[in-house]
């Protein structure tokens, strides 16, 4: 079939499997360029087709030749509708790995159930033994409970009072002002149940009582913060709520795993287009102008340099750079005052007539369909190509 990108709303319902693949292996590529990092060995990936997930797996098998086991929950191609990014992105990631000889497996399914985590355990015990890094990325709307069956599902919005503030409508260029009504308690517990770190801790829990981690494993969950323009809708909002309960679980784990000299850690990274980031209001907008920023002082990185330098000049550093709350922090480059005084100076001019000339809203749109795998260079989109793609080492 001809696939073109069809949007509804900050989603993108179609996606290419040659875009998603050159995606992926120009990823690929940039780790390849980079010096090889004295890293871990055997690293599973949950949340891995996507975004911080992806470029996490595609450090740690192509950075480090690293063993890696990626686990998500994403669609194949049905009835002449395409599979979702996710399921292309590991297809890709599956094939390049194997070319390159390197140990690759996957498992799709809800890694929020226990029949998941049971899954993963058997295949770590059967292949490798233990395993080394642990990276929690997951990103969903809602969660269902493994234990008592309830379904929680979460909501962007404020705390305390209706924030009104800009925002973008990033297909059509078109600046507004929106006005969110604040979160009640019931949705603000919602949230951290989906977003939080409990099932982060559930997942360690359930590899560590398995006896299937090494010593001195380490696991890494993200998060951001971001600057005061955002916290209304971020960090002093709901997902605030929940990446405060990702923060103190990170300790949790930490304890828990004292025995073994592990240790978790809360990786604070920029600001990107992802399809969770492109439903927050006023973040597109902030992200607009950042990027113009970060671009015009040399400074731009997207998710795969980010997860580059985390795993090179953070983890597996010498020296492991942490800030006053433990946290690791890769957002240095966005928070420096430089870049968010100037931030604050567009922001208050920017509207539809001039967005296209002070943002870069430009390279926002094209990130975006960049996700689903549409405009690329070397593609031809014109084409016909077949939807349906294997993932090589799906279990």
């Amino acid at each position: 079939m001809i696939i073109k990108p069809k949007t509804r709303g900050f989603i993108c319902t179609t996606a290419h499997p040659e875009g998603c693949r050159q995606n992926v292996k120009e990823q690929i590529n940039y780790i390849k360029s980079k010096d090889p990092i004295k890293g871990p060995k055997k690293v599973l990936v949950i949340g891995s087709s996507t975004g911080y997930g992806l470029a996490s797996r595609i450090t740690a098998a192509f950075g480090c030749g690293a063993d890696t086991i990626g686990v998500f929950f994403e669609k194949p191609a049905e009835d002449k509708r395409t599979a979702t990014a996710g399921w292309y992105n590991m297809a890709a990631f599956e094939e390049e790995a194997k070319k390159a000889g390197l140990y690759s497996k996957s498992i799709n399914g809800d890694a929020f159930s226990d029949s998941i985590k049971e899954k993963t355990i058997e295949l770590i015990k059967k292949d490798w033994g233990k395993v080394d890094l642990i990276i929690y990325s997951l990103a969903a709307p809602r969660r269902t409970h493994p234990k008592t069956g309830e379904v929680f599902n979460s909501v962007i919005k404020p705390i305390g009072n209706p924030y009104t503030n800009k925002t973008v409508n990033f297909h059509t260029g078109e600046v507004s002002e929106i006005t969110v009504e604040p979160a009640t308690e019931d949705e603000i517990r919602q949230t951290v149940a989906v977003m939080g770190g409990e099932e982060w801790e559930m997942w360690i829990e359930a590899l560590k009582t398995a006896g299937v981690l090494a010593d001195g494993a380490i696991t890494v969950a993200f998060s951001y913060i971001g600057p005061e323009l955002t916290h209304a809708v971020y960090k002093n909002g709901t997902i605030g709520k929940a990446k405060e309960h990702l923060e103190a679980s990170a300790k949790n784990i930490t304890n828990l795993l004292k025995d073994i000299d592990g240790k978790a850690y809360i990786s604070v990274n920029k600001a990107l287009v992802t399809q969770s980031s492109s439903a927050i209001p006023v973040v597109p907008l902030y992200i607009s102008l950042l990027f113009k920023i970060m671009k015009e002082k040399g400074i731009h990185e997207g998710c795969i340099e980010q997860l580059y330098r985390l795993f090179a000049e953070r983890l597996y550093a010498d020296t492991l750079l942490l800030d006053n709350e433990g946290r690791i922090r890769l957002d240095d480059l966005e928070m420096r005052e430089d870049v968010q005084n100037e931030v604050a100076k567009l922001w208050s001019k920017v509207n539809t007539e001039n967005i296209e000339e002070i943002t870069d809203i430009k390279g926002y749109r094209e990130d975006f369909f960049k996700l689903f795998g549409f405009g690329l260079s070397g593609i031809n989109y014109d084409e016909e190509c077949s939807e349906k793609v294997d993932i090589p080492g799906l279990v």
